[in-house]
């Protein structure tokens, strides 16, 4: 398969050729699905807690005298069938853990199948010498324009963040820009965004690097997912 490169200016810097078999060559949407699932899970802290009603912050005081009202008996506003009062079966367990894990083999394979489905979709946006001299919002901004970016936007920056600064700065205030290391590309960063922008030696790096490890032998370097 040959991609698209573009100059930060959006003009045509030639193709990268990426070998459809290394990345699964056919799209399969229940390894990608299981791998996005486990991700999203991943990021749930567990700690949602709610008050009882002895926890609550208004005033115990009686709402109104006990009898001659022609309504019914209440004590304070506490209680659970008002509005801002205690929950009747509040929350108050220990951390609930959502924590879901996939073999390091098929996390890879997801993660380089999600790339294939945006390669086919054409949602990855290759740059060749992704860099800016200053951090500058709208220069970014600029950039987006000239490489047709009109939807979310994931970028990879390179692991170096010396390299990456400018850019870094530069995409922060943006919003439906969001931004990963690319040594950290994964399956729910890829499909979470409408398009990937990434520089031509991030993604050959990520490419031939431990994520290509999908083989008998698998070794989880550097904290690759």
């Amino acid at each position: 398969m040959d991609v698209p490169v573009y100059t930060m200016s959006g003009e045509s810097a030639g193709t990268m050729s990426v070998d459809e078999i290394a990345l699964g060559e056919t799209i399969n949407a229940d390894l990608i699905k299981q791998a996005f699932v486990m991700y999203h899970a991943n990021q749930r802290q567990g700690s949602a807690r709610s008050k009882t009603r002895s926890m609550g912050s208004l005033t115990g005081k009686k709402m109104y005298k006990q009898k001659g009202t022609g309504n019914a008996r209440h004590g304070d506003k506490k209680a659970p069938i008002f509005r801002g009062g205690g929950h009747a079966k509040a929350k108050r367990r220990t951390r609930e853990d959502y924590h879901k894990s996939m073999p390091v083999k098929m996390r890879r394979k997801a993660n380089r199948n999600a790339l294939l489905a945006k390669l086919v979709d054409q949602e990855v946006k290759v740059i060749d010498g992704l860099k800016f001299d200053a951090p500058k919002t709208k220069a970014f901004k600029d950039f987006l324009s000239n490489i047709g970016i009109d939807k979310s936007a994931l970028l990879a920056l390179s692991p170096d963040a010396e390299k990456s600064k400018n850019a870094r700065l530069s995409a922060r205030n943006i919003d439906g820009v969001a931004m990963c290391k690319a040594d950290q590309l994964n399956a729910y960063e890829m499909l979470n965004n409408r398009y990937l922008v990434i520089d031509k030696a991030d993604l050959e790096a990520w490419l031939n690097g431990p994520s290509s490890q999908t083989g008998k032998i698998v070794r989880n370097e550097g904290g690759q997912a």
